[in-house]
């Protein structure tokens, strides 16, 4: 079967959809009770730096940044727009995840925090162990941390390029019979 024939056996268009030019994440926005609280937890337990935001913003808030991404803090004033069980941990339930050089010492840091956090395995039985640390910012948004790298990437009925950052450290892609040289240099592989 020719490329063509597969593409539109699946209801892909032959015709390769124009790049996007969108870079990388810039940033998530929270809103939380109290801006001091979470900026306390995510610069103390995930290493975040405080910086300026701009001073025409008329609303109490906070910008972090670290790790290439940013996290904008929103001092809420709906509390309906907030998790209302903030213990409960359900890795199937709205998250953010950041990739780890070291389950151990991250581990180790919510120990001695005092972070509950549920810790999982998944995958060991396809070869590429996945490591998820999983707890509750302080206002129960859910943040894991992974060593999610380990994690072959296999586009699956795209056509669209993954591009990756040269800069980052990025999982393993397996572009299969699809690649051409195009495809990694535009995935940065």
């Amino acid at each position: 079967m020719q490329i063509g024939e597969e593409k539109r056996r699946h209801g892909e268009d032959e015709k390769e959809s124009p790049k996007s030019p969108l870079m990388a994440l810039n940033h998530v926005s929270r809103v939380c009770r109290s801006v001091q609280k979470s900026v306390e937890f995510y610069t103390k337990v995930l290493g975040f730096v405080l910086i300026e935001r701009p001073e025409s913003f008329d609303f109490d808030g906070a910008w972090l940044f670290n790790y290439g991404v940013g996290i904008h803090l929103v001092q809420c004033k709906d509390e309906e727009k907030l998790p209302r069980d903030k213990d409960s941990l359900d890795p199937m339930d709205n998250h953010i995840s950041f990739q780890c050089e070291s389950m151990e010492e991250m581990e180790k840091k919510l120990k001695e925090l005092d972070v509950k956090y549920m810790k999982r395995t998944v995958g060991e039985e396809e070869g590429a162990a996945i490591d998820q640390l999983f707890f509750n910012d302080p206002d129960g948004f859910m943040v894991e941390i992974c060593n999610c790298e380990n994690l072959k990437l296999v586009p699956q009925r795209s056509i669209g390029k993954i591009k990756l950052p040269a800069d980052k450290h990025n999982p393993p892609l397996d572009l299969g019979d699809q690649g051409d040289d195009d495809d990694a240099a535009n995935a940065g592989v």
